[in-house]
């Protein structure tokens, strides 16, 4: 037996392979699935079985694509009711893997139809469990994705996932080995470990929901407290997984077009595409097409995508890095954005050389920005995440999320210059960037973002440890 996690940081998500005597399983794969065909190819192994965790909403899975390559059947575990040819299993029911066998366990909560793989040993003996986003690793599946699908509360969606934990897989042995479908970074849950494989036994001793004298109330109002809206791009991936999708050779035929800049700049006009930008920040500061949007493939590209973008039907402009033609398609793919319809032939310097307008930010130093601060007259922005300003900020900074930028349009003022900071420097060109291409100019980027700031001689808060947030 050969279980493989296949990590994708990008998206903190795992996809498996697991071999046996011959014959494989894929759980819950990414979109591009040519690299599991190639590894099965490679150990002379026929790929049996595609197993799904439920309906993913932060990724579009690549089932139906694998399913059509190899002719492995696609397995949901009860009620789930995709619009392609699959096997809905019932709770209970066994697959055998070479010497292996998979036990379906029916674990509802964070969706009706999310289910637990249990796999067995050759001797029968549990081994491990797949546990998809019911279970993570140092928290559980988010209640609230679902409640449109499923008519149902958030809280009774909690409640049904605190029945399946206690009655599905608390009851399992501590030794066995959870693989979860998500970890730190995910926005499928709150309070991720930044470890990716554990022990069920580490897990119930330290995960807050499964505290084994947790009432039903208590994890109901934990579970619940402090959720974020989810990303808006989530239940558009759900769609996709649920009814299917284009093959992604056809996205990235359509999407891997060189244009010259004077085609570039045509087909901008005649589509109303988004120039979106996907180079190094450093990049995009020094110089960048006007009202781009820059979201840097370095960082997490797929998701900021996603949230700040939304519509997954949105033509898309690329100005891409040379050589990371096919890997930015690709992953603009993986959470359903598949209107790319070109990049810039030569990137930026060719559309210097055509004479083309030129865009910067200005950016400066966290000790250029002290000497800002100290003179008085210059506002503050920290678009971190709630729990990064509230764990310690500026005093005086405005909070300014980058996920809700839109929201905060009007308290950036008119004239007068402003910072712009984050916490490392990724984030905060990405707010100035869309805050450029709604007219606003007059901002000043912070290089090294709040890291930096922090060891300034300037006025913070309290710090407070983000875990006890």
């Amino acid at each position: 037996m050969n279980i493989e996690q296949i990590y994708t940081g990008c998206l903190a998500q795992g996809a498996y392979y697991i071999e046996s005597d011959g014959e494989v399983a894929i759980i819950d794969p990414l979109r591009e699935v040519s690299p599991y065909i190639k590894r099965a190819e490679n150990d002379n192994a026929k790929i049996k079985y595609i197993f799904e965790t439920h309906f993913h909403a932060d990724f579009v899975s690549g089932h139906v694509t694998l399913s059509k390559e190899t002719g492995a059947p696609i397995i949901y575990g009860p009620t789930a009711k995709p619009s392609f040819d699959a096997i809905i299993a019932e709770d209970g029911q066994e697959f055998k893997l070479g010497k292996i066998t998979f036990k379906v366990l029916h674990t509802p909560g964070h969706t009706m139809e999310s289910t637990t793989y249990l796999l067995r040993d050759e001797n029968g003996k549990d081994h491990a469990i797949f546990s998809g986003d019911t279970l993570f690793l140092g928290d559980v599946g988010r209640p609230d994705l679902a409640q449109k699908s499923a008519d149902m509360t958030q809280e009774q969606l909690a409640g049904t996932l605190f029945d399946s934990l206690r009655t599905k897989i608390m009851p399992l042995a501590d030794d066995i080995t959870v693989y979860p479908a998500h970890g730190a970074g995910s926005a499928c849950g709150k309070n991720m470990m930044k470890e990716t494989v554990d022990t069920l036994g580490n897990q119930k001793n330290m995960n807050y929901a499964l505290r084994a004298d947790m009432t039903k109330e208590e994890f109901v109002k934990e579970v619940t407290d402090g959720l974020l809206p989810p990303p808006k791009y989530f239940p558009l991936n759900v769609k996709m997984n649920k009814e299917g999708y284009e093959d992604i050779g056809d996205v990235l035929d359509r999407g891997n077009v060189e244009l010259s800049p004077d085609e570039f700049e045509k087909a901008a006009n005649d589509t109303e595409a988004l120039v979106l930008d996907v180079r190094h920040q450093d990049e995009f500061v020094k110089g960048h097409i006007p009202r781009s949007i820059f979201i840097g493939l370095n960082g997490d590209f797929a998701p900021w995508v996603g949230d700040l973008i939304a519509d997954t039907k949105q033509p898309l402009l690329l100005v891409i890095p040379e050589g990371k033609e096919e890997e930015a398609i690709t992953r603009l793919s993986r959470v359903g954005f598949d209107s790319a319809i070109g990049y810039l032939k030569g990137g930026i310097e060719a559309w210097k050389a055509a004479g083309k307008e030129i865009d910067q930010i200005t950016s400066i130093t966290a000790s250029e920005a002290k000497n800002l601060i100290d003179k008085g007259n210059v506002g503050i922005f920290d678009v971190r995440k709630d729990g990064e300003y509230q764990s310690e900020h500026l005093v005086g900074a405005v909070h300014t999320p980058l996920s809700e930028l839109n929201k905060h349009l009007s308290e950036f003022p008119e004239k007068g210059e402003f910072l712009v900071h984050c916490a490392g420097g990724y984030r905060s060109v990405i707010a100035s960037s869309i805050l450029k291409s709604r007219g606003i100019h007059n901002l000043i980027d912070v290089k090294g973002g709040y890291g930096a700031l922090k060891n300034e001689d300037l006025e913070k808060t309290d710090y407070v440890c983000p875990t006890t947030l």
